[in-house]
């Protein structure tokens, strides 16, 4: 029971100590959007925490070298996106909302400690598979989410890529981008998002109670489509023109074939 219980505690400490540092460094830039791409490095934080005190193997290393490949290119693809630029709007609106006086310390509860928690939740089975002390070997179920993360990290990686093309051509301003990935999802990377964490908890699927973990990407996905991904960028696309017909013949989320 040693690592069922030091391996929660170690990764909210180490998640509680990242966000605090972050909310510090924002409260100096007065720019609380530097925490976005702070979000995928908190997991690569938490395996890598979780498999040091239970012990690496081979079973371990894949999956933190997975969620390490996502965690380096969408950090830093949000970090470049937003280099140079205000504020998000969203936590702009926040600020104006609550106050510039007092947002500096209510977005320590509102977004930094949120966040922390989303992702301690999340992690869960990466904890859980920091926890194993089984052989460590890799089995089937292990294939079976690597493929299935490629799958969804083919697809945000893709659709970001696109995205970041179709937004530099100054040609394209006010336009939705509706060719590529773009042509079959509405949101490709958001849908590419919750696969890789689909992936990453078939991954511990040979665990016992690995299966129990099952609400790790059901919130993901949750948060993708009805909270900070889908359901918030839909009211922005809708104000474009050409949004109606693209709805009519693109699904929101699930690619159509």
């Amino acid at each position: 029971m040693g690592h069922e219980m030091s391996i929660p505690l170690a990764s909210g400490l180490a998640l509680w100590t990242f966000v605090t540092l972050v909310w510090l460094l924002s409260v100096v830039k007065k720019d609380v959007s530097i925490i976005d791409p702070c979000w995928a490095p908190l997991f690569l934080l938490v395996s890598v925490v979780a498999s040091t005190i239970g012990g690496w193997t081979a079973e371990k290393l894949l999956l933190t070298a997975l969620v390490g490949l996502w965690a380096l290119r969408l950090g830093t693809h949000l970090a470049v996106r937003a280099w140079g630029k205000d504020e998000d709007f969203r936590y702009e609106a926040f600020r104006r909302r609550f106050g510039p006086k007092r947002y500096w310390w209510f977005s320590y509860f509102q977004v930094f400690l949120l966040q922390g928690a989303l992702a301690f939740i999340i992690s869960a089975p990466l904890q859980l598979a920091g926890s194993d002390s089984g052989s460590g070997t890799l089995g089937v179920f292990d294939i079976i989410g690597a493929v299935v993360f490629a799958i969804g990290f083919y697809f945000e990686a893709r659709a970001d890529w696109e995205l970041t093309r179709f937004k530099a051509d100054p040609s394209n301003e006010g336009k939705l981008l509706t060719t590529g990935l773009w042509a079959r999802s509405r949101h490709p990377n958001y849908f590419g998002n919750a696969v890789l964490w689909w992936g990453l908890w078939c991954c511990v699927l040979d665990q016992p109670w690995g299966w129990a973990t099952v609400f790790a990407p059901a919130l993901m996905t949750f948060l993708l489509l009805r909270v900070s991904g889908v359901s918030l960028l839909e009211r922005h696309m809708k104000k474009k023109p050409a949004f109606d017909a693209y709805a009519r013949e693109t699904p929101a989320f699930f690619p159509k074939i």
